[in-house]
C-alpha cells in the first residue's frame, strides 16, 4: 500500500511544511489525521498546531478521540479541508454518517482487516457495529496478548500493541468469531 502522498504545500501562515496524504477508502477521521501528522514531510507532532492553523479550535483534538458532538461545522471542514488539500466532502466521509453514534471509550479493530490494509475504518467505531461481517470476527478493543486497550489510531504509527509490541495484524488469530 502507498503511502497516499500526492503532493507537497507550504502554509502560508504556518511554520511548517505540509505534504498532501489521501485518505483511504473508510478510513478514520483518528486514523487519517494520525497518518497525516507521522507522515515524514510534515513537522506537526500533535493535532493542535493543525486545529490553530485552520482556525478551528480544539476540534482536530475532539476528531481524534472520535468525539463528534457538536458534529463538525461546515466552516470547521472547509478550514481543514483547505489546510490539508482536500476537498471539504472528502474529509466529511472520513465521520460517521451525522447521527450515527460512535464509541468512543476504546478504539476497536478487527485484526484480520488490518492485516489486508494497514488502517483503521471509521465503521469499526460505530456502537452498531459488533464484528466484521467480511471475517465473521468480533472487534477488539483490548490486546489479547497483554490486555492492554488498543490506543486511539491516531497513535497507530507501528501498527502494534504500545505495551507487549503485538501486532495488529496477528490479532485476528485471537479474535472470537460471531
Amino acid at each position: 500500500m502507498h503511502d497516499g502522498t500526492s503532493s507537497e504545500t507550504a502554509s502560508e501562515d504556518s511554520w511548517f511544511w505540509i505534504a498532501q496524504i489521501e485518505p483511504y477508502e473508510g478510513e478514520s477521521i483518528s486514523h487519517y489525521f494520525g497518518r497525516f501528522r507521522h507522515y515524514e514531510l510534515n513537522s506537526v507532532s500533535a493535532p493542535t498546531p493543525l486545529s490553530d492553523a485552520a482556525g478551528i479550535g480544539f476540534a482536530l483534538s475532539r476528531w481524534e478521540k472520535f468525539r463528534f458532538n457538536p458534529f463538525p461545522s461546515r466552516r470547521e471542514l472547509a478550514a481543514m479541508a483547505k489546510l490539508v488539500g482536500l476537498d471539504a466532502e472528502r474529509l466529511l466521509a472520513m465521520f460517521p454518517p451525522k447521527g450515527i453514534p460512535t464509541v468512543n471509550r476504546s478504539t476497536r479493530l478487527c485484526g484480520a482487516c488490518y492485516a489486508e490494509a494497514p488502517y483503521h475504518r471509521m465503521e469499526w467505531q460505530f456502537e452498531t457495529t459488533k464484528g466484521c461481517d467480511r471475517h465473521q470476527l468480533r472487534l477488539i478493543s483490548r490486546c489479547p496478548a497483554c490486555d492492554e486497550k488498543i490506543p486511539l489510531s491516531s497513535d497507530w504509527e507501528n501498527g502494534q500493541c504500545s505495551k507487549c509490541g503485538m501486532r495488529f495484524r496477528t490479532m485476528a488469530k485471537k479474535q472470537k468469531r460471531y
